[in-house]
């Protein structure tokens, strides 16, 4: 008996030892993909930070040597359409640099844009080309892999800024939001 209900149990649990026996095949693209999942994520997060700061806080500067938010938010947008178009190839917009005295409304939607510009310019990007020099800063090269890396890490720079900004005027920023 004790080796029926044994070999009924073995027989119940098969499909699931199978399945835990499966593994998940690689990922194409891991890095392109990577970066196109952070756009994404970094484009609710950042835009909701600007949009959260209210307009009379652009000119806002934590001390007169730093940048006031306004500046940021162009920053990002410019950083933005840099990036991607060094990453994918892309032509950059002629008019995708807002100004930092812009108003907020133009300073947000300016943002919106170049969020924009990088989801459609990375939409064809892979891991195939990760070595390849592109035109970097200053007039140098870098590998196409090295350039997503640095963006990848400006936006956990441009984004921890944005939110102590945030903080420094009584907001919480949109990560530090309770859940709903």
């Amino acid at each position: 008996m004790k080796r029926m209900i044994l070999g009924l149990a073995a027989l119940l649990l098969l499909p699931f030892a199978a399945g835990a026996q499966q593994t998940a095949s690689p990922e194409a693209n891991p890095v392109s993909n990577g970066l196109r999942r952070l756009v994404e994520t970094e484009s609710h997060n950042t835009v909701a930070a600007a949009e959260a700061m209210p307009a009379d806080k652009y000119s806002f500067r934590p001390t007169p040597p730093q940048i006031t938010f306004g500046h940021l938010v162009a920053h990002m947008a410019d950083a933005n359409y840099r990036f991607c178009s060094m990453i994918s190839g892309a032509e950059m917009p002629k008019s995708a640099s807002p100004k930092d005295t812009d108003p907020k409304d133009t300073l947000v939607a300016a943002l919106k844009a170049s969020f924009a510009f990088c989801t459609q310019s990375l939409a064809k990007v892979d891991d195939s080309k990760l070595g390849e020099q592109v035109p970097f800063f200053g007039g140098r090269l870098a590998s196409r892999g090295g350039v997503m890396i640095i963006f990848a890490e400006d936006y956990g720079d441009h984004y921890a800024t944005a939110s102590v900004y945030l903080r420094l005027n009584g907001l919480l920023p949109p990560t530090a939001q309770p859940k709903k």
